[in-house]
């Protein structure tokens, strides 16, 4: 099961994020985001906009990013909902993080078909670099937290750090990922088997064929769901 997050001190919080506001980037993507719903549903647009406010709160970080109390009762107000009902959102997906994480922020599919996998050994990767469940590494760079299915069972085991998704993983892969992270590089996304693209079998896709792109980044879709079509 996922770790639950250790909140820190009300007060230090409130006295850090309590005048929480857009920047002047975060404000013209939320106009954008708003824009998108017709008044009165203005409460549609809760999951972008609190993505929005942790991706600020992280470039003002230095982190991943997350979402102190005040933040998400600033989105509360922003869109005229009672705090609650954006406080829902924000603890139903494991998207938003509800407490301090690291600038890499390593999330470690324990389900099922990853654990058959060899999840055990993406974990044992990570203790062995110091990374420990639910807790950050004393130079702020790793977070690591166990959670539940995140969709890439074909490419198992896998791990999300930030946005990326890194599939088809062993003990190795694994490290040489967070040693990549850690000395600045940017290791590929994706499945790390050699030759395959995304999950077609290994000796290449016997479907739809056509439709294989070698260059389309499904992260720029995300990126105009919760950002709008200007990120």
């Amino acid at each position: 099961m996922a770790d639950a997050p250790i909140i820190p001190d009300e007060a230090e919080v409130r006295a850090r994020w309590g005048a929480f506001q857009w920047n002047d980037d975060s404000k013209a993507k939320r106009d954008a985001i708003l824009s998108r719903y017709p008044a009165g549903r203005e409460q549609s647009a809760s999951i972008p906009l609190l993505d929005l406010a942790q991706r600020q709160v992280g470039a003002e970080t230095q982190t991943q990013g997350w979402l102190p109390v005040p933040v998400i009762e600033f989105v509360a107000r922003e869109i005229g909902v009672p705090y609650m009902r954006v406080y829902e959102v924000a603890t139903f997906y494991t998207m938003f993080n509800l407490a301090p994480v690291g600038r890499f922020h390593v999330q470690v599919c324990g389900t099922t078909p990853c654990m058959l996998r060899g999840s055990d050994d993406v974990l044992a990767a990570c203790k062995n670099k110091g990374l420990i469940k639910g807790k950050t590494t004393p130079d702020g760079l790793f977070t690591l937290t166990e959670v539940e299915c995140m969709g890439n069972c074909a490419s198992a085991p896998m791990v999300q750090i930030n946005d990326d998704n890194y599939e088809d993983l062993d003990y190795d892969r694994t490290i040489a990922i967070l040693e990549t992270l850690a000395n600045g590089g940017a290791p590929k996304p994706g499945t790390q088997e050699p030759g395959r693209h995304t999950v077609e079998p290994k000796g290449g896709p016997t479907s739809l064929t056509a439709m294989v792109t070698e260059n389309h980044d499904y992260r720029d879709e995300w990126n105009v769901v919760t950002q709008g079509a200007d990120a």
